[in-house]
């Protein structure tokens, strides 16, 4: 179903779906009341549910990369280890590295396709999987965003900090780490500029939570703000964001890309916009290569 056949009431529940102010029978359920044109709301509402196999743009086969799983300690996180999705180039490293952060639902495979790309650009990258210690991500999103609510969110987030710093030290890594993040991925890669300091070289929140202004100081990463035109909570955050940012002459910029939805990026769901993916993915890649290398 295309985009222009999906009614905004519709993308407007499934943010709050996505979010967890829904359950999905609720969403569903509410869907189901709007009819737009003689098209059920229901069918609209479920061809917004994420479709893994056909968003796959590189295969973990591909010959550019080499993929594994990778275990580490995390003291003071969830249960003290970690796992994450390893991919590294075929060439000789060693390699600018790059934390690739999901959403609030753990290490689904739209994120794992996430991290290859960037292997695929000569990069490092490792994706942690959140949801390792309570049994990883489950193989839906609806039971992985309901783990990962349920989870004490500062052992989470040390998790994520414990990941940068492996990444950051593992030997096929040049010693530059950036972080790039989704929806809550975005919020944490926030977290780690302002925790890391100089220990971070990078960093590229998507449509992410922006850090209390009393923290925007600690940020010495130059950061790139990828966000979406509609996306009023995130978006609310901003002018308090950038007052803080520019207070404490910090390097920024940010891009709103128009006539997108939050998960613009996520090319699992309609809500991707593929001119304004592409874009922001160019913009990423270019903007790590010139941090980071």
């Amino acid at each position: 179903m295309k985009e222009i056949d999906i009614d905004k009431r519709i993308y407007d529940l499934y943010d709050e779906y996505c979010h967890g102010f829904l359950s999905r029978r609720d969403f569903l359920g509410r869907a189901s009341a709007i009819t737009v044109a003689g098209v059920s709301g229901l069918v609209m509402a479920q061809a917004l549910l994420p479709r893994y196999a056909e968003a796959q743009t590189i295969s973990f086969t591909d010959a550019r990369i080499k993929a594994n799983y990778v275990e580490y300690p995390s003291p003071g996180g969830t249960s003290g280890k970690m796992r994450g999705y390893l991919v590294r180039p075929t060439a000789e490293g060693p390699f600018p590295a790059v934390l690739v952060i999901h959403e609030n639902r753990g290490l689904n495979p739209y994120i794992e396709d996430v991290a290859r790309r960037f292997a695929a650009e000569g990069f490092l990258a490792l994706a942690p999987d959140g949801l390792y210690p309570v049994g990883g991500y489950p193989g839906n999103d609806d039971d992985g965003r309901e783990l990962q609510k349920s989870l004490n969110q500062t052992q989470l987030k040390t998790d994520m900090l414990n990941s940068a710093k492996f990444l950051g030290s593992h030997p096929l890594s040049s010693g530059k780490l950036g972080s790039i993040g989704f929806c809550w991925g975005g919020g944490t890669t926030n977290y780690l500029a302002v925790e890391m300091g100089a220990e971070l070289a990078a960093a590229i929140p998507f449509y992410g939570a922006a850090p209390a202004s009393e923290e925007v100081a600690r940020i010495q990463a130059p950061l790139l703000i990828q966000s979406a035109e509609d996306d009023p909570r995130i978006n609310a955050m901003w002018p308090e964001f950038e007052t803080a940012l520019k207070a404490n002459g910090k390097s920024y910029v940010r891009y709103l890309y128009p006539g997108t939805r939050h998960g613009f990026h996520n090319n699992s769901t309609p809500r991707y916009d593929e001119a304004a993916a592409q874009l922001a993915w160019q913009r990423s890649v270019e903007f790590f290569r010139e941090k980071l290398v």
